[in-house]
């Protein structure tokens, strides 16, 4: 077997031992591409420096340690339906499961602004 055939092979071997989404996965359950996400968005709102960069991996990294990244998902499905104009996003701001996944997230993120901001 030729260097590249046992490099190929090796890193199949390795894929297949962690799992596709264990690769992908952060901190806390949340996937990486999620916490890349917020971070980003974070830092474009706050400063694109490497002190907003800290700040915010920071504040993501309270709020994966608060809240179940299952929890997360819910309050951001919740809080971007519920931009949607009239009766339709009145269903994703109204309504009891959608009141208490967003409160539990701001609470998360107001304890990451006073840890991490």
């Amino acid at each position: 077997m030729n260097a590249p055939n046992v490099i190929q092979a090796s890193i199949l071997a390795i894929v297949a031992a962690t799992g596709s989404t264990a690769a992908a996965m952060g901190a806390a359950g949340y996937p990486t591409a999620t916490v890349a996400e917020y971070v980003y968005g974070c830092m474009k709102a706050n400063g694109e420096n490497r002190e907003m960069l800290d700040r915010c991996s920071c504040s993501i990294d309270i709020i994966a340690s608060i809240i179940p990244y299952e929890h997360y998902v819910t309050a951001e499905t919740f809080k971007g339906m519920g931009l949607v104009a009239g009766e339709k996003g009145t269903l994703f701001r109204e309504t009891a499961p959608a009141k208490a996944a967003m409160t539990e997230l701001k609470r998360a993120q107001a304890e990451a602004d006073i840890r991490c901001f």
